[in-house]
């Protein structure tokens, strides 16, 4: 489920005109530009323990949707958790907050988009939700749908696109 290959939002988009698009205000700031896979989802704010624990579990090729309530006041990802991440096999993350140690971040096998960076860290308080819909950007992210993110939006779809067309 990891991407091997290059997606182009624009061309899903054209494809599969029923995709749902997010609103424009994330950036890149993993090592890899281009990510998709199924949505497993953490709702938390200025917290990032249940990020914590959701990154130390196997990813097969999952994109974590983080709603951290589009908080511009702490990181709720950082180099560690992103190392973590890339290692067991999690697509990328999506960030509906900041991210941090971005010099960092751009060098890992992993997809991250934010809405960007800060440089202090989040609290840990074991707060929050996990596997639930969450909604920011203009829409509602729900487990098991499909996230596919690169240099030109992020796109959702409620099932695996085919790729081959």
């Amino acid at each position: 489920m990891t991407t091997t290959h290059a997606i182009a939002t624009p061309d899903l988009c054209d494809t599969y005109p029923d995709v749902t698009v997010l609103e424009p205000i994330f950036a890149n700031f993993g090592g890899i530009d281009s990510f998709y896979g199924p949505i497993r989802t953490v709702k938390c704010f200025e917290d990032n323990s249940l990020v914590k624990q959701a990154v130390a579990e196997l990813g097969d090729g999952a994109v974590l949707v983080v709603d951290a309530g589009g908080s511009n006041r702490c990181a709720m990802l950082g180099d560690m958790l992103a190392e973590q991440a890339a290692k067991n096999g999690w697509a990328g993350v999506v960030m509906f907050g900041c991210v941090r140690d971005v010099d960092i971040l751009v060098t890992l096998p992993l997809g991250v988009q934010a809405l960007g960076s800060h440089p202090r860290r989040s609290e840990k308080h074991g707060e929050g939700q996990r596997d639930i819909p969450v909604t920011f950007a203009g829409a509602t992210l729900r487990p098991g749908q499909w996230l596919y993110a690169d240099n030109n939006g992020i796109i959702i779809a409620n099932k695996a696109l085919d790729l081959s067309e």
